[in-house]
């Protein structure tokens, strides 16, 4: 009885939870240290513990551990823009919908700045980031439409919001103080405000 217990205890011990964690470590490091395309999957899931085919549970590609969150970002700034009254200017709720979306990146610690590192340093990755934003600033606007916003106006506004949203976030991951980057986005918001209203 004793034997089984011990036999069980040994292999429960190589087992660690956060499975998807250790891989996105995993991956950052090995991208920050060889580059992403000299990076492989059976690397990434060396490197973590784990088998190839545990990876391919958790992501599609070697990419995505870089692009996984999108589709939570993406939910969140538009229930976020949807959630303001509706008597919200629509520059505010978009404002309202990206400084929600840069509290949870900043949530992240030092993961997006090494992210971005990463993005970086690949013309096919950079691509990608582009795509991601082109994505984000449809759903916004599309946000903005079914809060009754018309067109182009709620183009325009996502457009921009999404530039502010940019804007900002380079100079949170430029900065070394460690702003707080939803107040860099307020910032930026009223900095683009003051320069159309020509003050």
């Amino acid at each position: 009885m004793s034997a089984t217990v011990v036999g069980y205890d040994r292999i429960m011990g190589r087992w660690r939870p956060d499975a998807r964690g250790r891989l996105v470590q995993a991956a950052f490091a090995l991208y920050s240290e060889r580059g992403f395309e000299q990076t492989t999957v059976a690397e990434i899931a060396k490197r973590a513990g784990l088998t190839e085919r545990t990876f391919f549970r958790h992501f599609a590609d070697k990419r995505e551990v870089l692009f996984a969150g999108a589709d939570a970002l993406r939910e969140l700034l538009v229930s976020t823009v949807m959630q303001a009254p509706a008597s919200t200017a629509p520059i505010d709720a978009a404002a309202a919908g990206l400084e929600a979306a840069g509290a949870a990146i900043q949530e992240g610690g030092e993961l997006p700045r090494q992210r971005q590192a990463i993005i970086a340093a690949s013309a096919e990755l950079r691509e990608r980031e582009l795509i991601k934003l082109a994505s984000l600033a449809s759903a916004l606007a599309d946000a903005l439409r079914r809060r009754g916003v018309e067109e182009p106006a709620a183009s325009l506004t996502a457009e921009a919001g999404i530039a502010v949203f940019r804007v900002a976030f380079e100079r949170w991951i430029d900065e070394s103080d460690q702003q707080d980057l939803p107040r860099l986005i307020r910032q930026s918001l009223e900095q683009l405000k003051a320069v159309v209203a020509g003050v």
